[in-house]
């Protein structure tokens, strides 16, 4: 790949209904910014290149229709946090969560997921391209080098890296142009990797077994199961140990390792998808809802909802059915739910 900004991300955007804005001051930042088109829904996907070494881009746009994305992955590397989303990764199927971070390996594979309607995505990611965290790294630190792949990798799901995600926080709210931005932007992507590589030095010790015998995975499939029909109920980590003829322990390392989620947060998301639906499908009153999916108390299930979507249950439903006319895309910041809380508000 020659030109990452030209061959990877115009690419793709204009493929799905972005297109180049010039010189927008409200970016008042260094790189690109491309535009949402006004019938495909509102914001912005900004992205920063150096070279063919990495990529910095903040997302903050919403669609009217639900999102199908599928697009050939090059080799790259990438971390980032969402602060608000709706949708899930597909083969192998796994729900997008906010406040997360997300280690995510790029190699040559297709990549599918799909965004729900109307909820804002709003999310700040680094990408490392193979010039930078093979060859550039190893040419400047002879010697010292290791592939950060694995690292990258690791912290993938991480709600405890608060380093991490201050760093993402003030890409995000850079407004630096000209050499200013050029170093700020350098200095966080070192910074990033250092960041990750120590994390993941310190908690090797405690990492997982390597492996999952074929039994277990057997075990562990017929929990799931059950989890997706029992979803709502209130079930215990004694019973679930149970099917799975485990100790608890043993199935909350084994089941971490089998689909890199916790037992909770696999149930979690099972909830919180189906709480999606009846938001988005029915007038069932939310305090109805949040007992339909498991939780007695709806203050618990809006804490819950908020885990995973960025919003609260209440502010989702009026986004599925508005499509926030009359405001100019460049204001896509307003469609922050703090905004139609008023108040503070995150698998």
């Amino acid at each position: 790949m020659k030109n990452i900004k030209k061959d990877l991300f115009e690419a793709f955007l204009v493929r799905y209904g972005f297109h180049r804005e010039e010189g927008r001051e409200a970016s008042s930042r260094e790189g690109s910014r491309y535009a949402l088109s006004g019938e495909k829904g509102k914001g912005y996907y900004w992205v920063y290149t150096y070279e063919n070494l990495f990529a910095i881009s903040v997302l903050n746009f919403v669609i009217y229709e639900d999102f199908h994305m599928e697009y050939p992955q090059p080799d790259y590397i990438s971390v980032s946090c969402y602060d608000s989303v709706s949708g899930e990764e597909l083969q192998p199927y796994k729900r997008l969560s906010c406040s997360r971070i997300k280690g995510h390996i790029g190699a040559g594979n297709v990549y599918r997921a799909i965004y729900h309607r109307n909820i804002p995505i709003r999310c700040t990611s680094i990408m490392l391209m193979p010039d930078y965290y093979r060859d550039y790294l190893q040419t400047r630190y002879p010697g010292e080098y290791e592939d950060p792949r694995e690292a990258f990798l690791s912290v993938d799901g991480s709600a405890d890296f608060p380093e991490l995600m201050i760093l993402l926080g003030q890409i995000k709210n850079c407004r630096l142009t000209g050499l200013s931005a050029k170093l700020f932007y350098e200095s966080k992507v070192a910074e990033a990797v250092s960041l990750i590589v120590h994390k993941t030095k310190e908690s090797r010790k405690a990492r997982l077994p390597e492996q999952v015998s074929v039994q277990d995975l057997k075990h562990l499939s017929s929990v799931k199961e059950y989890m997706d029909e029992h979803f709502a109920a209130d079930l215990q980590l004694g019973t679930l140990a149970k099917i799975a003829c485990m100790s608890a322990t043993k199935l909350k390392t084994t089941f971490k390792k089998a689909y890199e989620c916790t037992v909770f947060e696999y149930l979690l998301s099972r909830r919180v998808s189906r709480a999606e639906q009846l938001l988005a499908g029915t007038d069932i009153s939310i305090r109805q809802i949040s007992r339909m999916v498991g939780y007695s108390k709806a203050s618990n299930f809006s804490s819950a909802f908020r885990r995973q979507t960025g919003l609260l249950p209440n502010v989702y439903r009026k986004m599925t059915v508005r499509r926030f006319q009359g405001e100019d895309s460049r204001d896509a910041e307003t469609h922050d739910p703090k905004v139609y809380l008023g108040k503070n508000i995150c698998q």
